[in-house]
């Protein structure tokens, strides 16, 4: 039996404590005392509930798990394991290492899920704190494995399950410790990518969340969200559009050396599916289609989390690479304005990834080591 720490008790966090429970690990979930109604359900529950059925659909892996420890107490739940796992909105990510930061030790691991280049930026805090010598390791996830909601206070439902899951670790150099502790963890086979880079750009929610919410936010917030988000904000105009900004996602890649893969590919590679274009995709996928749900406002996380730590970055190392990401440049413009906030200056920056100043040639060797 494996002990892991979950960080964050949203959807994500519960299920994941749900899962790797059911799998036969120890495991202790967190959140902050102001977000506790998660914590007190476990604890007055004994565990988490997942669904068997929800709006006549079939859910998977359903039962109930008794859950080893609930806590607001970070320094309890940093202590339990030498695994860590962040479930949390990346805008989250930096306080929450705050807090944790006093507490670490030698030799933890963390893991970011997604990462959307979490790793680099909360080493470089690690860096410019008074713990600049703490032997730690990030590793940033693509996104979470599950496709999954939470439905009352420690219940949840599991739509889907990717079929693997793409993440870098940072240091490289700690490739072989982090593959050992995570062996057998989690529900899921892993794959390795070269650095966290490639993790962020092949974060799958790149096109198709900041996009289509923004070309769709009329409706949206119209109809408060109460419909199918991937099979009914995908058009096949709104897809061109996102085939269009797929090609400048690709293009910085390129000017990287890295080879990265088209939403497309990944789409059916994770979804274990073979659909000839991303229209076909999300019109027809199985697994998001089980539940009528959709972001109901510009606040959501489709433009406040996957604009600032996916499309930012993206533009940052585009204008490094000196080439144009009109798209992409467009969509962080529209959605600033949507919510009065400036995300070129308030999103994941190169100055806050540690990255300024850097050459490309310097920021690859940098990640690479």
């Amino acid at each position: 039996m494996k002990k892991v720490s979950i960080i964050g008790a949203g959807n994500g966090g519960v299920t994941a404590a749900y899962h790797l429970s059911k799998i036969g690990n120890s495991v202790c979930i967190y959140d902050l005392p102001e977000f506790d109604t998660q914590i007190k359900a476990i604890n007055e529950n004994g565990g988490i509930k997942a669904l068997a059925e929800l709006h006549d659909c079939e859910m998977l892996f359903s039962g109930f798990e008794n859950i080893t420890k609930a806590t607001t107490d970070i320094k309890e739940a940093v202590e339990f394991s030498d695994v860590i796992i962040m479930i949390c909105p990346s805008f989250a990510q930096e306080t929450l290492f705050r807090n944790m930061l006093p507490h670490l030790k030698d030799g933890q691991t963390i893991v970011l899920m997604p990462g959307n280049y979490g790793g680099l930026v909360l080493n470089k805090i690690k860096n410019d704190s008074s713990r600049a010598d703490l032997d730690i390791t990030f590793v940033d996830a693509i996104s979470i494995p599950w496709a999954c909601r939470a439905v009352e206070p420690g219940e949840i439902t599991i739509m889907g399950i990717k079929e693997f899951l793409p993440m870098s670790v940072f240091p490289y150099s700690k490739l072989e410790d982090v593959k050992t502790k995570l062996d057998n963890l989690l529900p899921l086979k892993l794959e390795f990518l070269q650095n966290p880079i490639i993790a962020g750009l092949e974060n799958i929610n790149f096109g198709g969340h900041p996009l289509l919410t923004t070309l769709n936010m009329g409706i949206l917030e119209n109809f408060n969200g109460e419909f199918n988000y991937y099979r009914d904000c995908c058009s096949t105009a709104t897809a061109n559009a996102a085939a269009k900004m797929d090609k400048e996602r690709l293009s910085v890649g390129h000017a990287f050396g890295f080879k990265l893969r088209t939403e497309l590919e990944a789409m059916n590679a994770l979804y274990n599916s073979d659909c000839k274009t991303v229209y076909e995709f999300n019109r027809a996928s199985t697994t998001h289609a089980k539940i009528n749900s959709a972001p109901a406002s510009s606040k959501s996380r489709y433009i406040t989390e996957d604009v600032a730590y996916l499309l930012v970055p993206c533009y940052e190392f585009a204008k490094l690479a000196r080439l144009e990401v009109p798209i992409v440049e467009s969509c962080i413009h529209i959605a600033s304005a949507y919510n009065d906030e400036n995300y070129f200056e308030t999103g994941r920056t190169l100055e806050k990834m540690g990255l300024k100043d850097m050459s490309i040639k310097e920021i690859v060797e940098y990640i690479s080591c």
